[in-house]
């Protein structure tokens, strides 16, 4: 009877470990664009669904976030390979449109 209990308790304290944990965690993630000559930089957030369009000096590249990921969509460059990256959603998730000097780094997942 004492085991049961023990086991209970141990049982409801972990549950409400995790719980805190998984709540303390951050609301969105953030993305990194460098694009341009000089490397400017952009911080995007991946926890509200936007299309930015980002002149970059050579191209206007269009990047979307939905669903706390983020895509080169509608490339106006010669090969459209950054669209082939798919959707970036996890940390160090990277794609580069190298004709528009862009790149996207994921630095932090949505949680």
């Amino acid at each position: 009877m004492t085991a049961n209990l023990i086991f209970t308790a141990v049982l409801l304290a972990i549950a409400l470990f995790l719980f805190l944990w998984l709540n303390s965690r951050p609301a969105g993630g953030v993305a990194v664009l460098t694009y341009g000559e000089d490397g400017q930089t952009m911080e995007i957030p991946l926890n509200k669904d936007a299309r930015y369009d980002v002149d970059t000096g050579l191209y206007t590249i269009h990047l979307e976030v939905k669903d706390g990921a983020i895509a080169f969509v509608d490339s106006p460059c010669p090969d459209h390979l950054c669209e082939g990256y798919g959707w970036l959603s996890r940390q160090d998730d990277w794609a580069a449109c190298l004709p528009a000097k862009a790149n996207v780094v994921v630095m932090s997942e949505g949680g």
